[in-house]
Formats: structure tokens, sequence, C-alpha cells
């Protein structure tokens, strides 16, 4: 039993990959509602097309994400193998069919769920603040409108809502979750012996040195190197050539003052008389005279507003708070209430105001007045905005010529370095699958840098994209061919190798053969240390195969002996004593939720095997394979 939450990690990993990654990660949209290009698709579910321009999209920003948390540790190859391309396509199908199902079983989101969901985006956010400015600015650079992307986000929430439905149903049993709770706690009273590898001990011939030499040539096999050096033209590099001028700036400040102001803030308390969508109309009149009767209360008593909303409002979230909303601006609130705030004069009570949620009555309680940025303080963002924009428009142009110039001028960097004011740099030790450089870390680069016409004739490659907007070009300055490292020069290294693991072996051996003498009683074969007492959660830095012996030994027949390979030699463990524990309630809580977590994940795992057997879910293996 205690094993079912460490064997359900994995599923649990994927059901929270489902929840977390799509919906609301702006930069990580997975599928959109652009048109493709008509390049071919690589999936086909339910009849719904996943395009290549798709699945290279997803794919791509899958690496800038991870390119960005790497850094220079950032391996392109290693991020686009098939494995992780099938994975990605995998996630993919998994949404739609998720998707699919929302829409079949008419689940939908609601407008006050779709406006919190992107005001509490921090991608969004300024100062910690809903930006709307900023918003449109995010949409606009990725090329969406907000009806567009507030579709998508609309029908992610819908998403959202099946996965975290199922996977949070699991329902576990007290009695289970009390067990495991008790098992998790429970302490074993453990002593070690351990048989230790010495070699030093061990006595390696020149023969088997030399016979492991002849048998392992490939891992004496010094790889073949490049000494390079290389181009990188990206738009970074352009932007440092751009200009801009006064008057540009001053332009841009004044097409989109938008950007720079903070919108005018309200703050307000309510007391919300609540009613459903579609509710009779007698129910609805009932809500109205009630809501009526508190603002004839008002009318005459003003001061009793947060005793009223503590005691009457129907919003659970502001009432305890005598009904403040806090600070907001346009676009943040239901239209209706949103209009009616607007309106109001500080400490002013509105009259009844409906919207689909109910019967507000509002107060204004505060006003924060729009503010604007001055055009010196916003200079350096519009300068730096304008040229980045000159430096992308310009790129497509750059990019040919460079292209052009590396390969009719092949036998040197310098004249393209020199046109476009880029610095040549050098790298060291490059090999067939690695540089030391991350623009050459790139399998294009490196396939480019070890053909016959870079490596005999030292010429260029040609200009490769390595990422969006970025062209490498690099050439061969030396080269050092692959060798074998001679037997002199590795002759010890192979002696302590084979020392090490006829010792351990040995080690293990005797270790082995003691555990079954003390286990016949042979107290004298293994000398223990001093006891201690080890859980599961507390291994007092046991390793987890040691662990998972020790709570296996029969606690019924004390003591009890166990044996485990360590990387040092054998570990003889004596368990003598078995101490129980009674968790709290709050830890038995904690432990029901997460066995019940694990069920609900099992349970939308089985969701989606039967939605993708019901589904004719259609891949194309070769569109799906990396294009070089």
């Amino acid at each position: 039993m205690f094993d079912f939450v460490a064997r359900h990690k994995r599923l649990l990993q994927l059901v929270l990959a489902l929840i977390i990654v799509p919906p609301f990660a702006f930069w990580g949209i997975q599928w959109t509602q652009r048109e493709g290009t008509g390049v071919g698709n690589v999936a086909s579910v339910a009849g719904q097309k996943i395009s290549q321009e798709e699945f290279t999209d997803a794919l791509r920003r899958r690496q800038d994400r991870l390119r960005d948390t790497l850094g220079r540790n950032y391996d392109p190859s290693l991020f686009d193998s098939p494995a992780m391309r099938a994975e990605l396509l995998e996630s993919l199908i998994s949404q739609r069919l998720v998707a699919e199902f929302a829409s079949r079983s008419h689940l939908t989101a609601s407008d006050e769920q779709l406006r919190e969901a992107i005001t509490a985006n921090p991608v969004f956010q300024e100062e910690g603040r809903f930006s709307a400015a900023r918003y449109e600015a995010l949409l606009r650079a990725e090329g969406y409108s907000p009806p567009a992307f507030e579709a998508m986000q609309r029908r992610d929430l819908v998403t959202q809502q099946v996965v975290s439905a199922l996977s949070e149903s699991g329902i576990a049993s007290s009695t289970v979750a009390r067990r495991v709770a008790q098992l998790r706690s429970q302490q074993r009273e453990v002593a070690e012996y351990l048989v230790r590898a010495e070699p030093q001990q061990v006595k390696i011939s020149a023969d088997s040195v030399q016979a492991f030499y002849a048998a392992n040539p490939a891992r004496f096999q010094v790889p073949e190197e490049l000494k390079v050096e290389y181009l990188v033209l990206n738009i970074d590099a352009l932007i440092a050539a751009e200009s801009v001028s006064a008057e540009e700036v001053k332009s841009s400040y004044e097409a989109n003052i938008a950007r720079y102001g903070e919108p005018e803030q309200r703050r307000t308390s309510h007391i919300l008389i609540g009613f459903k969508s579609g509710t009779a109309d007698a129910d609805k009149a009932k809500a109205r005279d009630r809501a009526s009767a508190i603002l004839s209360q008002l009318r005459k008593a003003p001061g009793t507003f947060a005793e009223l909303a503590k005691k009457d409002s129907d919003d659970p979230g502001s009432a305890s708070k005598g009904g403040d909303l806090g600070y907001f601006s346009r676009g943040m609130m239901v239209g209706p209430f949103e209009d009616a705030a607007f309106r109001l004069k500080l400490n002013e009570i509105s009259g009844l105001v409906e919207s689909d949620f109910g019967f507000h009555i509002i107060k204004l309680t505060g006003i924060k007045p729009g503010k604007m940025k001055s055009l010196d303080q916003v200079r350096p963002e519009i300068e730096s905005e304008l040229k980045k924009q000159k430096a992308a428009r310009r790129f497509a142009e750059t990019a040919e010529t460079f292209s052009n110039l590396v390969y009719e001028q092949a036998d040197s960097l310098k004249p393209a370095a020199d046109k476009f004011r880029l610095t040549i740099q050098h790298a060291e030790g490059v090999t067939r699958r690695s540089a030391p450089a991350v623009a050459l870390n790139n399998p294009k680069v490196l396939a480019a840098l070890f053909a016959d016409d870079s490596i005999k004739n030292r010429r260029n490659t040609e200009a490769i994209e390595t990422a969006p907007n970025t062209l490498v070009s690099a050439r061969v300055v030396d080269r050092k061919p692959a060798n074998l490292r001679p037997l002199d020069e590795v002759r010890g290294e192979i002696s302590r190798l084979l020392a090490q693991q006829e010792a351990l072996a040995l080690a293990r051996k005797l270790g082995a053969e003691r555990l079954e003498q003390v286990k016949k009683g042979n107290a004298s074969a293994a000398a223990f240390g001093a006891s201690r007492l080890v859980s599961r959660e507390k291994p007092q830095g046991m390793g987890d195969e040691a662990i998972s012996q020790i709570f296996r030994a029969d606690a019924s027949k004390l003591p009890a002996y166990v044996g485990v390979n360590s990387q040092t030699g054998y570990a003889i463990y004596r368990v003598s004593r078995v101490v129980e524990a009674q968790p709290d309630e709050a830890r038995r809580r904690g432990v029901q939720g997460e066995l019940g977590t694990s069920s609900g994940a099992q349970e939308f795992m089985s969701l989606l095997s039967a939605l993708r057997a019901d589904a004719k879910v259609e891949i194309d293996n070769s569109a799906l394979e990396k294009k070089n």
C-alpha cells in the first residue's frame, strides 16, 4: 500500500503537465486559430488537424523556454530528439481529445472566469496589477487580436475544468490513509556493517591491462576536434547599428499614448443579492424585493453599509470584508457593475444594479486618478523598441546579403564581419557531437563544420539558422584528427579501474557470505556499529535501496538481517526494533489528499485512454521526423 503513491508519481506528473502547461502559459500556446500554410499535417485527432506549422511552433516555444532556463548548458540536440518530439505530439493530441470531450459535454467558461484568469496572469501585469496596455501590446507582438486570444483562453479554461474535475475527484478511505501515514512514520532501529572494497590490496597483471586496452579501444579514443571562428547575425547585432531620431520617439509616444498611462482606478464595496442565470421570474422578483429592502435601510443609515454587507451579501469573497472589492480599472468588472461604479461620486451609494450574478448595491470608497508617464521617462524604452522594430524589418534583407557574402567570399569571414560590424568569435574543442560555444552547439552547424569542404578547403559554412532571426556561419581554423591514446599513457588508469572492479566484486561476495552467516546465528561474522532509528521519511543518509530492504524485513522475527550492494562494497543491516507511530489528524488528512489525487489522476488517464480509443487518431511519422 505504501508504494501506491510512488508508483503513480509519473502519472501525477502527466496530469499536472496537462493542467498547468496549456492554459494561460501565454508564450506556450499549443494551438491557434491562425491559418496554416499548407505544409502538411503531423496528426489528425477526430478529424481535427495538427499541422506541421503548429507542431514546429510548439517545439520552438518549448526549446526557447529550455534555452532561457539552461543558458550555456542548453544542447539543442538533446531537446530535439525523436523521443521528445513524440512526447510533445502526444501532449498536443491529449489536449485535443480533452477539448473535444469538453465541447461534446457542453462545458462553458463564464465571462467572469475568463476576466479573472487573464487579469491574474503575471505576464499581463505591471507592478502587480493588470495592465490593459501591456495586454494589448503583447497580443499585437504575437499577432493576436483580443477576441481571438480570449476565445482560445475560454477554450483552455473549459479544458482545464475537465482535467481538474477528474484529477481532483479521487477518494481514499480514512482507514487506508491512516495506515499509509503510519507506515511512512514507522521507525526501525538498525545497525550497519560495511564490507568495504580494498582496491589497494588487489594486484593487476600487465596481461590484464593489455587485454582490457585491446578489448575497449573506443574508451581511449580521443575524438576529432576543430578550432573554429564564427559569426552570429541576429537582431541584437543589428540593433547596435540602428539610430532613432527625437522626432521618431515623439511620434511613437503620441501614437501610443495609452500605453504610457495608468488608467483611473476605483475602489468599491458592494452588497450582492444573488440569483443564477435562468432563475424563474418569481425568484428574481424576490431577490429584487430583498435588495430593495436593504437599499432602503442604507438610505436611512449609510454608515451601516459594511455591517449589512457582512450580514446580507451573497458574495462570500467580499462579505467578510464589509463588501470591499479593492481597486480596479475599466475592463476588470462585468459591464453593468463597472458602468455604475464609474458614474458614482466618492462615498455615494448606487441604486440597484443588475448583472448576471444578481442585484448589486455599490458604494464608491476610493478614487485613484489616472497618471501619465512623461516622454522623458519612457524615452529609453521607446528608443529600444523602435531600434528593435527597425532591426527586425531589416533582418530579412540583411540575412540574404549576409548569406550571399559568406558564400561568395568563402575564404574568410572578415568581409561579412566588416560589412555588418560583427565580431569574429573563436572556439576550440569542437567535436562532431558538441561545441563549447552555444552558437555552434547546433546539429546543422556541427554537420557543416565537419563536411569535407569545410575541413579540406577551410571554406566558410553556409549561413545556418540556429534560432528564429539568428544566422551562424563558421570556418575551420585548425583540426586535430581522432587518435587512440597510447597504452603507456592509460596504463595506470586501466590498472586502477580493474583493481576497483575486482575489489568491489570480492567485497560483495564476502558480504553476501557474511549475511548468510549472521542469519544462521553467527553474530561474530559482522561487527555492527551503533544502532540508530530510521524511517522512510527520515532515512538518516541511507540510500533508497537500503531503506527499501530495511522496511521489507520481516518485523515479526527480530533481529532481522538484510544486505545491499553499495558503491563502496556491501552493506549488512540488522533490524532490531520497530517503533510504531500514530500520526495526528492533520497528517492523516494530508496523506488522504495525496492518495485521492493519485486516484483522481488514474481516473483522468483512464478517460484519456477511452477518448483516444474512441477517436480516430492518425499520426504521420514522416512529417514528425526532424527536418534537416
